[in-house]
């Protein structure tokens, strides 16, 4: 029995070595794989796909007071996309401001928000509904 026990251990050890030589092959030569190119960008055409400040005249709009927690001389308005400068012109007066422009999520028509600062600032009672004129300064 010990020959046969032999043989089936060699028989066995044989098979082993012979998946071990399998695996230790290396794996035949591909040809390299050809990362697909990124796809070139304009990065111009990328900064401009951003919306910039408003300029020139924006229009008219009738402000109420906007939050008295919130300082500083800044107008809510849907005249605007996004953050800018501007300046106010308030006619009864003859007074201008300058001050942030903020968007507001309203119809165009809707009426923009003004801070207290502005109000004072315009010489505009706080209880006023004022017609101002809103020009755009850029960013």
């Amino acid at each position: 029995m010990t020959n046969v026990f032999r043989m089936i251990v060699s028989a066995t050890l044989l098979a082993g070595c012979a998946q071990m030589e399998e695996t230790a092959r290396p794996a035949p030569a591909t040809a390299p794989q050809e990362e697909p190119e990124a796809p070139e960008t304009d990065e111009a055409a990328e900064i401009s796909a951003e919306p910039s400040p408003a300029t020139g005249d924006l229009g008219l709009t009738v402000a109420s007071l906007g939050t008295a927690k919130e300082p500083g001389l800044w107008l809510r308005t849907p005249l605007v996309d996004v953050p800018g400068r501007g300046r106010l012109t308030y006619a009864r007066t003859g007074k201008t401001v300058e001050v942030d422009l903020m968007p507001l999520d309203a119809p165009r028509g809707a009426g923009s928000q003004l801070s207290v600062a502005g109000f004072q600032a315009l010489g505009a009672p706080l209880t006023a509904l004022p017609e101002l004129r809103v020009t755009g300064l850029g960013g």
